[in-house]
C-alpha cells in the first residue's frame, strides 16, 4: 500500500478535503468585490463629490464677496462731479445769452432732452445706440451678445454692446484702456446708475456729457458751435451728424476733419435705413446736405448784465435774467452802429425797462463790449453821470402837486439871479412869457430853476431818492439849484426807474434784473397820480426827432455841461427806455447833444421792439384839464416868491387848520356830512382857491374857511393860493 493510500486511512482525508473546499470560495468572493464597490469604499468616494462641490461653491461664494467688496471699494457714484456744467444765463423764456467755460475750459451746458432737444434726434440716437434703452436696468445682454457675434461672424467691430447708461459710465469715470476690467467697471457703475436715476435723467447727463471733439462737450454745446443753433430743432442731416460725432470725437472733428464727419454721418443714416427708421429717399436727401467746416463762438448777448449776475448769484448753474433775448438782441447792433456813426472813442448806454414790474427787458452797457478804444468793458447804464435836464420833469411834478402851477399856466423866461447863479438857457436866449408845459417841452432853464426855487431842492433831492433814485452830489455839499441843470450825479438805470415811475402814475418799483421765486419788491412814492399825469402828457406834447410821429412817446433829452452826456428818456404805456451817449473817460464831445445824438436812438429803440407804443393811462380822476383862460385865477399866471410882497403890506395867506403834519382822525360811520373837515386860512387875497394833492376843490368863502371832504387815508397836501398867486402848503394824515 502506498503513502498516499495510508495518509487516507490514518484520517488526513477529511481535513485535506476540507482545505481545499475553502480556497477556491474565498479566491471567488475576492473576485467578486473587485468588481463592485465594498461599503467602505462607497462612503470614500462620496466623500469626495461633496468636498470638490464645497470646494467649488466656497470659490464661488469667495469670488462673489470679492466682486462685492470690488464693487464697493469703487466708492459712490461720483454724480456731484458730472453734474457740474458751465454757468449759463438765460433770459426771461429761457433763451441762452451768454455761457461761461468751466474752469478747465470745457464748454458743457445743461440738458433737459424732452426741452431742449429735437425728439428726431434722439429717435436716432437710441436706434443707434441702445433701441431697449427704456426696458434694460442698465445692461442689455441681447445688445452684448449681438455685438459678440457680429465681432465673430465679420471680424471687426459692427455694433458696440455698451447701452447708453454704459457709456454714461465710462464718461463720468474716463479710462484710456479698453479691458475686461473697465468692462466690468461700466457695468457696475450702469446698474447703479439706473438705481439712482430716472431713465430721462440719465438721458439728460449723457447728453450733457457726451463728447464733440476739443472742449465741447454735450449735444447743446456742440450744436451751438457747429450749427450755431440750440438743438431744439433739427434736420434729419444735423441729427445724424451729432449722433455720429461723438463715436470718435477728435477724429471727426468738423473744425479739422469734416470728410470724416460726413462720412460718420452717411454711416448713420445707411444704419436708420436698415432699421426702418427712416426712408432711403430721406437718407439720400440728407446725405445731399454738407456738413459745417468750422467752429461758431459761443453767444455772447447782454455780457454787462450777465458779467453782474455771474457775481452776484453764486453756485448757481442756469441764471435766469428778466431780459428779452430778441430785444436785446436788435438794440446792441443799433448802440454799435450808432457809436461808429458818432465817431471814435463814443459809447451809447441803452436800457428797457418794463413799466408795470419794475423787469429790466433790455440792458447795453456799451457799444461793444470788445472795443477796447470805447471802454466797452464798462457799464455805462450803472455809471456814474451828470444827466443834463432830464431832472426837470421832477421839478414841473413837485409844482404841480403843490398845486401852484398847472401846464397851462404861464411863467416867465427872462434873465434871473440867485444870489451868485444866474441860470440861462442852452441857446442863451429867452422866450419871454409861455406856457408852462412849452417851457417844459422847449427845456428851458430859468423857468425850471426858478420853479425849483420854490419846490426847495432839498426837497426834490429827497423825493428822487424815496423813489429809488441814488443821486450823488459832491462831497459836503448840499442840495442846490444847480442840480435841476446836471449838478448832480445819477445813472441811466436810476432816470429809467424814475421815468417808469410817470408811466406808472407816481409810483416807482425798483428794477429787476434777475428772476427769484419770491418778489418782495414794495413801489415807491414818487409824485401824486395827477402831477404824474400831468407831467407825462406834457412829455407827449415834447416835439420829436426828424422823421418820426408825433404824440406816440412821452420823452425828455439833456446834455450835460460841456457836452460830456447825452441823454433821452421817453416812455409810452408798456415800457421805457433810456439812452446816453458820450465818451466813458469822460471828455467832452463838441456838439453832443442829447436831442440830436440821443433821442433819435431812442424812437429808433422803440420801433425795433416790435410793438406799437402803447397809450398813456388816462387822466386821474379830479385832474384839472382846462385852458388858460379857463383855469382858476391864481393859477393862470406863475409869480415867483420875490413878487409875493404887496405894496398895501397885504399879508400872504397862512393856513391856521390843519396845522402842517398834524394827524387828522376821520369818522366816516356817521355818513359824509358829518366826515367833512374845515380848512381855516388867514391872510391872503380873495378869491383863494384851495387844492387838495393837486385838484382845485373850489374856492374859500368870504370868511376864509371852507368844508372839505377830505381825501382817503394816507397822507394828503393841502394847498392855498389866493389871487395875487401867494400860495401856502401844509402836509397831514387822514386816519
Amino acid at each position: 500500500m502506498s503513502e498516499v493510500d495510508v495518509s487516507c486511512h490514518s484520517g488526513a482525508a477529511p481535513r485535506a478535503e476540507t482545505g481545499i473546499s475553502r480556497f477556491p470560495e474565498a479566491q471567488l468572493r475576492s473576485e467578486v468585490w473587485s468588481f463592485g464597490p465594498s461599503r467602505n469604499d462607497g462612503r470614500e468616494g462620496g466623500r469626495g463629490i461633496t468636498h470638490v462641490l464645497s470646494a467649488l461653491a466656497l470659490t464661488l461664494i469667495l469670488t462673489i464677496c470679492a466682486f462685492v467688496a470690488w464693487a464697493i471699494s469703487l466708492g459712490p457714484l461720483p454724480l456731484d462731479e458730472a453734474r457740474q456744467v458751465s454757468t449759463t444765463i438765460v433770459d426771461r423764456n429761457g433763451k441762452l445769452l451768454r455761457a461761461y467755460a468751466m474752469a478747465d475750459g470745457r464748454w458743457r451746458l445743461p440738458v433737459e432732452t424732452k426741452a431742449n432737444v429735437d425728439p428726431t434726434y434722439v429717435k436716432l440716437l437710441l436706434a443707434y445706440e441702445d433701441q431697449r434703452f427704456y426696458a434694460h436696468d442698465g445692461v442689455d445682454p441681447l445688445a452684448l451678445a449681438r455685438a459678440a457675434i457680429q465681432l465673430g461672424t465679420r471680424g471687426h467691430i459692427v455694433s458696440g454692446g455698451s447701452t447708453i447708461t454704459m457709456q454714461l459710465a465710462r464718461l463720468m469715470e474716463p479710462r484710456r484702456q479698453r479691458s475686461l476690467h473697465a468692462k466690468l467697471r461700466q457695468i457696475v457703475r450702469a446698474i447703479e446708475l439706473e438705481r439712482s436715476l430716472s431713465k430721462d435723467q440719465i438721458l439728460d447727463l449723457y447728453l450733457a456729457l457726451a463728447p464733440y471733439g476739443g472742449n465741447l462737450e454735450g449735444i447743446r454745446a456742440a450744436s451751438i458751435a457747429y450749427l450755431g443753433k440750440e438743438p431744439k430743432r433739427l434736420s434729419l442731416a444735423e441729427a445724424a451728424l451729432l449722433v455720429a460725432l461723438p463715436q470718435s470725437p477728435e477724429t471727426r472733428r468738423l473744425d479739422r476733419y469734416p470728410e470724416a464727419a460726413r462720412k460718420a454721418r452717411d454711416r448713420v443714416l445707411d444704419r436708420m435705413v436698415e432699421e426702418h427708421q427712416i426712408s432711403a429717399d430721406d437718407a439720400k436727401q440728407a446725405k445731399a446736405v454738407p456738413v459745417p467746416k468750422l467752429r461758431k463762438p459761443m453767444p455772447i448777448l447782454a455780457p454787462h448784465a450777465s458779467d453782474t449776475a455771474l457775481s452776484t448769484v453764486k453756485d448757481t448753474p442756469v441764471i435766469k435774467l428778466t431780459l428779452d433775448a430778441n430785444l436785446q438782441k436788435v438794440l446792441e447792433p443799433l448802440a454799435r452802429d450808432r457809436a461808429i456813426a458818432l465817431g471814435a472813442n463814443i459809447s451809447v448806454g441803452i436800457i428797457v425797462v418794463d413799466n408795470e414790474s419794475g423787469d429790466v427787458l433790455a440792458r447795453v452797457g456799451s457799444a461793444d463790449y470788445f472795443d477796447e478804444s470805447r471802454a466797452g468793458q464798462v457799464d455805462m447804464t450803472r455809471a456814474l453821470r451828470s444827466p443834463g435836464s432830464t431832472l426837470k420833469p421832477f421839478i414841473y411834478g413837485l409844482a404841480f402837486e403843490d398845486g401852484f402851477v398847472h401846464p397851462d399856466s404861464l411863467i416867465d423866461d427872462r434873465p434871473v439871479r440867485f444870489g451868485s447863479y444866474a441860470p440861462e438857457n442852452f441857446d442863451m436866449t429867452f422866450q419871454g412869457t409861455v406856457p408852462v408845459k412849452k417851457a417844459l417841452q422847449m427845456s428851458l432853464n430859468v423857468p425850471a430853476i426858478v420853479l425849483l426855487d420854490r419846490v426847495g431842492s432839498s426837497r426834490l433831492a429827497s423825493r428822487l431818492r424815496q423813489a429809488g433814485g441814488n443821486l450823488v452830489l459832491p462831497k459836503d455839499e448840499a442840495p442846490g439849484l444847480a442840480m435841476g441843470l446836471g449838478g448832480v450825479g445819477v445813472t441811466l438805470q436810476d432816470l429809467a426807474q424814475l421815468y417808469a415811475g410817470l408811466a406808472r402814475l407816481g409810483t416807482t418799483r425798483p428794477l429787476r434784473e434777475v428772476m427769484t421765486d419770491r418778489d418782495a419788491r414794495e413801489p415807491l412814492r414818487l409824485l401824486d397820480q395827477v402831477a404824474a399825469w400831468q407831467v407825462g402828457n406834457v412829455l407827449l406834447g415834447t416835439p420829436p426827432p426828424e422823421n418820426a410821429a408825433h404824440n406816440r412817446i412821452a420823452f425828455k433829452t439833456g446834455t450835460s455841461y460841456g457836452y460830456r452826456d447825452a441823454w433821452s428818456v421817453g416812455f409810452d404805456g408798456r415800457m421805457t427806455i433810456a439812452v446816453w451817449v458820450g465818451r466813458p473817460d469822460g471828455a467832452p464831445v463838441p456838439g453832443l447833444i442829447g436831442r440830436v445824438a440821443a433821442a433819435p436812438i431812442l424812437f429808433d429803440a422803440f420801433a425795433r421792439s416790435g410793438k406799437l407804443p402803447v397809450p398813456l393811462p388816462k387822466p386821474p380822476k379830479g385832474t384839472l384839464v382846462a385852458s388858460n383862460a379857463k383855469l382858476p385865477l391864481p393859477l393862470r399866471r406863475f409869480r415867483p416868491v420875490g413878487e409875493l410882497v404887496r405894496p398895501g403890506g397885504e399879508q400872504a395867506p397862512h393856513i391856521q387848520f390843519p396845522l402842517n403834519g398834524s394827524r387828522i382822525d376821520v369818522d366816516r360811520s356817521a355818513g359824509s356830512e358829518a366826515a367833512t373837515m374845515p380848512v381855516k386860512v388867514a391872510g391872503g387875497v380873495l378869491p383863494m382857491t384851495i387844492l387838495v394833492n393837486g385838484t382845485a376843490l373850489g374856492e374859500i368863502d368870504g370868511r376864509r374857511q371852507r368844508l372839505i371832504d377830505p381825501p382817503g387815508p394816507g397822507f394828503a397836501r393841502l394847498t392855498v393860493i389866493d389871487a395875487t398867486g401867494a400860495a401856502d402848503t401844509v402836509v397831514i394824515r387822514i386816519q
